[in-house]
């Protein structure tokens, strides 16, 4: 093999490597309406806050197309695009949706660009996940509660926050400090499943991105908390109506009207939570650390296939020399 391709097949090959950074985070699938429209949250590292976003489209990141820019175009058709420096998130919204593989990117200076990839999945009926409105609004110490629409009831029910931990069907537990507590229920009135999300004793930290998961699906959800005012009280904010509903042989067997207070049985879910939390950290880490290993790999792969390519041309140009004397 010439020297020159092989390093170009290196080069090629680091840089298919570092697609995924761990820099960058979203949802993996989302499922949405024709019709319809939809927000993508893109949470990013803090120290690339001043650095330009970009969404593009295309299943692989070497040839997609360039949508919109945090820079220039920041709206492009029905595409726009807006960075929130402070809750480190960059969201792009689409209210003209065709199902295709889309890409969070970040541009970094002197170094490659850094994005992760996620699907959207367009249908001209129900969607397999949704919401009724993807943000709520909530005060410091009341709640809020999510109705999450699944068609299926097989495959996980998680709440997960974007970049952070998640609490899963059937295990109370905290995000953030706030507790959460999710009851899967059948819906008499059509085919499919709701997964109730509940956020007790919110904080102004709990502001940010979150999402819903069935399954291989996701749908992010943004929760906003204000300051309480004198003329506020503490109530529960939903997302519609309670529709009539009866539990599963696979449901929680609390019922969703019992909202958690600070009692001493709160408190031990909220323990049982966090010793899932320090789980999912230890696996975080774990992957991260995964993650890193394989970049080093990575780069010194490429050291070495520079290496190898730099001897073989001199190698070669000698034995030119020596054929030419």
């Amino acid at each position: 093999m010439a020297p020159h391709l092989l390093l170009v097949l290196c080069i090629l090959f680091v840089l298919t490597g570092l697609s995924d950074t761990q820099l960058v985070s979203t949802v993996r699938h989302v499922s949405v309406k024709q019709g319809s429209s939809i927000t993508i949250p893109c949470l990013y590292d803090q120290r690339y806050s001043n650095n330009v976003k970009y969404w593009c489209r295309g299943s692989f990141w070497l040839g997609c197309s360039t949508v919109v820019r945090t820079d220039h175009p920041k709206t492009s058709g029905k595409t726009s695009i807006s960075d929130d420096i402070n809750q480190r998130v960059f969201t792009v919204t689409m209210t003209s949706l065709s199902s295709d593989y889309y890409w969070c990117i970040m541009e970094r200076k002197n170094e490659a660009d850094d994005g992760v990839r996620l699907q959207i999945s367009v249908s001209p009926g129900t969607p397999e996940l949704y919401v009724d409105q993807q943000e709520l609004t909530g005060v410091v110490g009341g709640s809020v509660t999510v109705r999450c629409y699944s068609s299926k009831l097989g495959g996980s029910g998680r709440w997960c926050r974007i970049g952070g931990l998640c609490v899963a069907v059937g295990h109370p537990g905290a995000l953030d400090g706030t507790f959460v507590k999710l009851v899967q229920e059948q819906r008499e009135t059509t085919k499919g499943y709701v997964l109730m999300v509940t956020m007790s004793g919110l904080m102004m930290e709990n502001t940010g991105w979150y999402w819903c998961e069935k399954g291989d699906l996701q749908m992010p959800v943004h929760v906003t908390v204000n300051q309480a005012t004198t003329t506020q009280s503490t109530t529960t904010i939903t997302t519609t109506q309670t529709p009539t509903t009866h539990q599963t042989s696979l449901i929680s067997a609390e019922s969703i009207t019992s909202q958690p207070t600070v009692t001493p049985s709160v408190t031990t879910d909220q323990n049982n939570g966090g010793t899932d939390e320090m789980q999912q950290e230890k696996n975080q880490r774990l992957e991260h650390t995964f993650f890193y290993l394989v970049k080093a790999g990575n780069a010194m792969l490429f050291l070495l296939c520079t290496i190898v390519s730099v001897v073989k041309f001199r190698k070669n140009q000698d034995q030119d020399d020596t054929k030419d004397a």
